[in-house]
């Protein structure tokens, strides 16, 4: 079953990889320059970004530190990343596929470990922590960015149960305090946690994603439809024409030191 979802994951990030690049939610959003903010980054570093995604961690990060490792599951979605981070000419940084459940990589070799805007994709996330944890070196820090479900069981399973229907490579988005309790049981102490408010253009959401159009109107219809306290919480907007126009979430940002 594991086999199976990261496969789903390599071929959806495979097919929409420069649309991550572009993304302006991934590529701006205040919890990225939160996130190079409470790096305290200097030049002798050396950083891992886990699931790099479009590389925009290890690209704001590149030119504050000794060096970046990039590091994502999918080849296709790597190659973006460093066309990307070429681009704007950083030349400390390197692009190494890998799992994030398996990193390939020695014990305590990095200053800092991040990862954004991806654990909602991993099929092991206990394996993700522990192999932070792992690379990380003693005080050192793991910077975490993930799309929060909200701590209320029937709106934790209604914003899961929407982001698998845009895409199907989406495991799971953990609660706060799941994360909080995960981190800490696997050697970490919290030093930090901010929360963003996300919101979301329903348009570009499922296009970042390639939702084929029929899906896309039925996950419409599902959420305009859904119950008034749901539509409340996540400030579920339609246009004038009765269309669903946006949304918003939230994300976590969770900053956690590898206890020496």
């Amino acid at each position: 079953m594991d086999e199976s979802r990261k496969n789903q994951v390599k071929q959806q990030f495979s097919r929409n990889a420069d649309k991550y690049v572009t993304s302006a939610i991934h590529a701006k959003g205040e919890d990225l320059a939160w996130l190079v903010s409470c790096a305290k980054a200097n030049a002798n570093m050396n950083v891992l970004d886990i699931a790099t995604g479009g590389g925009h961690v290890a690209n704001a990060l590149a030119p504050l530190v000794r060096h970046v490792t990039a590091c994502d599951l999918t080849r296709d979605m790597l190659a973006a990343a460093e066309r990307f981070i070429g681009g704007n000419g950083h030349t400390n940084v390197s692009y190494i596929t890998g799992d994030a459940e398996q990193l390939p990589f020695e014990d305590e070799s990095f200053d800092l470990v991040t990862c954004r805007i991806a654990a909602h994709h991993f099929t092991d996330v206990p394996a993700f922590a522990a192999e932070a944890l792992r690379v990380a070196k003693p005080g050192g820090k793991l910077l975490f960015i993930d799309n929060a479900a909200p701590e209320q069981d029937p709106l934790d399973q209604f914003y899961n149960d929407i982001e698998k229907l845009r895409d199907p490579s989406h495991v799971r988005a953990w609660k706060k305090s799941e994360w909080i309790h995960l981190l800490e049981s696997t050697g970490f102490r919290i030093e930090m946690a901010v929360c963003f408010p996300k919101p979301f253009r329903f348009q570009d959401w499922c296009e970042r994603a390639g939702l084929p159009q029929v899906e896309r109107e039925a996950l419409e219809n599902k959420m305009l439809q859904s119950a008034e306290d749901v539509r409340r919480f996540f400030s579920i907007f339609s246009d004038e024409n009765g269309r669903l126009s946006s949304f918003s979430g939230e994300s976590v940002y969770i900053q956690a030191v590898r206890v020496e």
